[in-house]
């Protein structure tokens, strides 16, 4: 069964003419004849009396209502691509990590508002690695986070780089680490650790590091949001690695002290690691949508108002930056 016998048939049913129905679809008379032809063949039953008029069979009278319907919803099918294609559609939602949607987005979101008025937008703070899962089962349109090549190696998925953020220590302000400028690596692992819950890319990152330094990670508290680091740090007794976007509010609190890390040093003869072979430790937060999704315009001018209102790297408030 094919929509242009559904098409015919309806034609046919409506005017009583195969002579008429042929002029409405812009087709001969024969090629509608054929099309009722084939359809009956099908169904394996009449659905017109051949006399001076068609008029329809029983069989006809019963398909009647089901040909409409699925013509109908064909034509839905279409409109609502249609809509798609013009920006037309319901919502749009966004996955971002928790700094992300405090301390970049609102802007863009403020923007975009303005520019799709109908669009209703939701987003949602989660982890980076949680954030590319739900955007691969489609369930958001776009994900902010932190970079994970093992995620996003789909030819279909389109990264885009947004900047690289330093990582830096959160400790409380009467902390012992707290009297180093710089923070060495050998003496932040001496303390135990509040860490990203397992689904956040921090946490991986944070792992990673410890293990290329041959120490371990002495992880006794898994959080998931900047405001519940602080208030757990506060306390005094963990420490934690976070990055620059997170510690924007941390900055001008009294009861703590943010530290950079310190370059390793060679125990043997006391020369700096050179960068090339120990970087500094940053993490690169991406853009990722699909290559379909960026057909449909609205999620197309998110994606550039993101790419364009986002800083190629973090800038503190200047009387944020004086602090350190």
């Amino acid at each position: 069964m094919r929509l242009e016998q559904l098409q015919a048939f309806l034609a046919v049913a409506d005017t009583g003419s195969f002579q008429q129905a042929a002029k409405r679809c812009g087709v001969t008379q024969s090629a509608i004849s054929r099309q009722i032809q084939s359809l009956e063949a099908g169904l394996k039953m009449p659905l017109f009396h051949r006399t001076t008029q068609a008029k329809l069979t029983i069989a006809g009278d019963r398909f009647l209502p089901r040909a409409k319907k699925i013509c109908q919803e064909w034509l839905n099918a279409v409109q609502d691509l249609d809509d798609l294609l013009t920006g037309k559609q319901p919502e749009l939602c966004v996955a971002a990590i928790h700094s992300i949607c405090a301390y970049h987005l609102p802007p863009v979101l403020q923007q975009f508002c303005h520019d799709y008025p109908d669009v209703q937008l939701r987003v949602t703070a989660l982890g980076s690695d949680r954030s590319l899962k739900v955007l691969k089962d489609g369930l958001v349109d776009v994900a902010i986070v932190m970079h994970n090549r093992f995620l996003t190696t789909n030819p279909e998925m389109v990264v885009q780089v947004l900047y690289d953020e330093p990582i830096k220590v959160l400790i409380a302000a009467d902390h012992p680490l707290a009297a180093y400028e710089t923070v060495p690596w050998d003496e932040l692992a001496k303390y135990p650790q509040v860490v990203f819950k397992d689904g956040y890319g921090m946490q991986r990152l944070v792992q990673e590091q410890f293990e290329r330094r041959g120490a371990a990670l002495r992880a006794v508290l898994e959080l998931n949001t900047p405001d519940a680091f602080r208030g757990v740090v506060r306390q005094g007794g963990l420490v934690a690695l976070l990055p620059e976007t997170a510690l924007v509010e941390a900055y001008a609190d009294p009861t703590l002290a943010v530290r950079s890390l310190a370059p390793n040093v060679d125990q043997t003869n006391g020369v700096l690691t050179d960068t090339l072979t120990d970087p500094p430790f940053t993490r690169q937060v991406v853009l990722v949508t699909t290559r379909d999704r960026l057909q449909v315009p609205p999620i197309q001018h998110f994606f550039n108002l993101v790419a364009a209102l986002l800083p190629p790297q973090i800038e503190l408030p200047l009387s944020i930056a004086n602090v350190e």
